[in-house]
C-alpha cells in the first residue's frame, strides 16, 4: 500500500507535497467535566510466568530493581499500574510454575524502582486456598504499600470446559473464589480484591458476562474492591493479513462496532453495582506465539492505544492495562538481538495518552463535514486543557484535517502542540516513530517536545493534524471563565 509522505514544518504542520485538507471543528464544554483520570489510569499486564524470567542475555530477572532499562521504559511512556496474572498464574500451566518468595520479592522491588501499583494475582485453577493464603500474606506483610489489590484466577468462563470439575457454570465460580478469597482474608483480614478478570459479552455461557454477574453478587460482601475485565478488541488475528490487522485498528467504525457492547455487558454493570472498573487484560488482537510482523506491531497500534485509553476514560473506566508477552509482537516491549529492552510503536500511543491524559475528561462534539477517519478527546485540569485530535487517514487518498478548536469557557491564551508520527506517515511502520520530535529509549528520560501554535483569539485555536498520525494540543486554562471546572467523580473503594 503506498503512503503519503508527510514531513513536520515550522509552527504545528508536517511539509511536503500539497495533500488535501478537510476542515473539522471540536467543541470543548468546559464546564461540565467528568471522570479524574486517575494517576495510575495507565497500566500494562504481564504473565505471572514473566516473574521467572532470568535471561542471563537480558542481564538478569524482567521484574527486579537492578533492571534499568525496563524501569527506565516504564518510567517514560507514564505506567503507573502493574498487572501480574493471565493464563499463567494457575497451576497445569505449561510449566506449572508458581512464585517463590525471592520471586515476588523482585517483582515488588521493581514495582517500587518504577512507581507503579500491582494488581497481584493468585491461582484459582486447580489451585490450593492454603498456599494462596500463604502467598497473599508474605505480599501483605512485605508490600502492602505497593499493592493495589489481590486478584484469584484467570478466566474463569473458560474453566468450565474440563479444567476444572468445581467450576460449570457463573454460580460454581462464585462459590469457589468465594472459598478462596475467605481462606486469604483468614490470613490477611485487610485484604481486598479485584475480579473475576474475564471477557465480556462473548463468555461460552452467553447472555450477561461473568463480570456483570460476579459484581452483582459480591456488591455487599465487603470483599471486592474493583470490577475487573479483559477484552481483545479485534479477536485472534492469527489467520488476518498484515493489511487486515491495520484496517483492523484504523477502521472509523472500530469504536463503535467494538466498545459500546462491551461496555454495556461490563462495566456498566459493574458501575451499577458500585463497584469501579479496569480493564485489566487489553490488546488490539490476541495473537498466537509471536504474531504478525509489521502489522501487530505497527504504527496503527499506536494511533490504536492512543484511541482507545481515551475512549475508556471518556466512559468512566479506571484504568487500561495493555497485555504484554516478551516476544509476541501485540506487546509493549521486547528484546533486541543483544538482549536489550526496547519498546514496539504501541508504547508511543501510551505515553501520548500519558502527555494529554491528566486531569478531568470534558465532553466535546465535532463537526466533520468530509466524514475523515478521525476522533478527539478532551482533558483539562485547573492549569491546562489538552485536546486529543487524531487522524486515522491513509492510503493514497488520506487528507488531512484543518481543525478548529473551540474551548468554550476560554477566551484568549497560549497554545502548543505535540505530534505523534511515523516516517512517510507509514502506518506499517515498525520503527522510526517519534511523539514531539523524540524517540523512547531504554537510557535517558523522554525528551519531546512542545510546538508553539497561534495563540487562541476570539475562543479558537487552528492546527493541521496530517493523515495517519496524532496530535496533543494544550491550551494554558488560566483564562477560563471558571478556574475552578474540575470536580471529584472517584469512587470510594469499597
Amino acid at each position: 500500500m503506498r503512503m503519503i509522505s508527510i514531513l513536520v514544518c515550522a509552527g504545528c504542520l508536517l511539509a511536503g507535497a500539497a495533500l488535501a485538507q478537510s476542515p473539522v471543528r471540536v467543541t470543548v464544554n468546559t464546564q461540565s467535566p467528568g471522570l479524574i483520570i486517575p494517576s495510575d489510569f495507565l497500566g500494562l499486564s504481564f504473565e505471572t510466568g514473566s516473574l521467572q524470567d532470568k535471561s542471563p542475555k537480558a542481564g538478569g530477572r524482567l521484574f527486579d530493581a537492578t533492571n534499568t532499562q525496563c524501569i527506565t521504559l516504564f518510567k517514560n511512556f507514564g505506567v503507573k499500574n502493574l498487572r501480574i496474572g493471565g493464563s499463567s498464574v494457575d497451576a497445569r500451566n505449561s510449566t506449572n510454575y508458581m512464585p517463590t518468595d525471592p520471586d515476588i520479592d523482585a517483582l515488588f522491588h521493581f514495582a517500587k524502582a518504577a512507581s507503579v501499583n500491582v494488581i497481584y494475582s493468585l491461582c484459582l485453577l486447580n489451585g490450593n486456598s492454603t498456599r494462596d493464603a500463604s502467598a497473599a500474606k508474605y505480599v501483605w506483610d512485605n508490600y502492602r504499600k505497593y499493592l493495589l489489590c489481590f486478584a484469584i484466577g484467570n478466566e474463569p468462563d473458560f474453566y468450565k470446559k474440563g479444567r476444572d470439575h468445581e467450576i460449570t457454570n457463573d454460580a460454581s465460580f462464585v462459590a469457589k473464589w468465594i472459598r478462596f478469597a475467605g481462606a486469604v482474608t483468614n490470613a490477611v483480614p485487610e485484604a481486598k480484591f479485584g475480579g473475576p478478570d474475564n471477557g465480556g459479552p462473548d463468555n461460552p455461557d452467553g447472555g450477561a458476562s461473568w463480570a456483570s454477574i460476579f459484581a452483582k453478587d459480591e456488591m455487599r460482601s465487603g470483599m471486592v474492591t474493583w470490577i475487573f475485565s479483559h477484552e481483545y478488541v479485534g479477536g485472534n488475528s492469527k489467520d488476518m493479513t498484515v493489511p487486515q490487522i491495520i484496517e483492523g485498528m484504523l477502521s472509523a467504525n472500530w469504536d463503535a462496532s467494538n466498545y459500546p457492547a462491551y461496555y454495556n455487558a461490563t462495566e456498566a454493570a459493574a458501575l451499577s453495582a458500585g463497584f469501579p472498573f479496569r480493564l485489566t487484560e487489553f490488546n488490539s488482537y490476541s495473537t498466537t506465539y509471536p504474531g504478525t510482523w509489521g502489522g501487530n506491531n505497527s504504527f496503527a497500534s499506536a494511533l490504536y492505544a492512543l484511541d482507545s485509553t481515551h475512549w475508556w476514560a471518556a466512559h468512566n473506566c479506571q484504568g487500561v492495562n495493555f497485555h504484554t508477552i516478551v516476544g509476541k509482537y501485540n506487546g509493549t516491549i521486547y528484546r533486541d538481538a543483544n538482549g536489550n529492552y526496547q519498546v514496539y510503536p504501541i508504547a508511543y500511543g501510551l505515553k501520548a495518552f500519558d502527555v494529554g491524559g491528566h486531569g478531568g475528561v470534558m465532553p466535546l462534539t465535532i463537526s466533520n463535514a468530509d466524514l475523515l477517519n478521525l476522533t478527539a478527546y478532551a482533558v483539562g485540569d485547573t492549569t491546562n486543557l489538552y485536546v486529543t485530535i487524531i487522524n486515522k487517514e491513509h492510503g493514497a487518498n488520506a487528507r488531512s484535517a484543518a481543525v478548529t478548536i473551540l474551548p468554550n469557557g476560554l477566551v484568549n491564551g497560549s497554545a502548543e502542540a505535540m505530534f505523534l508520527t511515523a516516517p512517510q506517515g507509514n502506518v506499517g511502520a515498525t520503527n522510526g516513530v517519534t511523539l514531539g520530535g523524540a524517540t523512547i529509549t531504554n537510557n535517558a528520560p523522554w525528551r519531546g517536545q512542545w510546538t508553539r501554535l497561534r495563540p487562541v483569539m476570539n475562543g479558537s485555536c487552528a492546527v493541521t493534524v496530517p493523515a495517519a498520525s496524532a496530535v496533543v494540543v494544550k491550551i494554558l486554562a488560566a483564562q477560563m471563565k471558571s478556574p475552578d471546572f474540575i470536580y471529584s467523580y472517584r469512587q470510594k473503594p469499597r
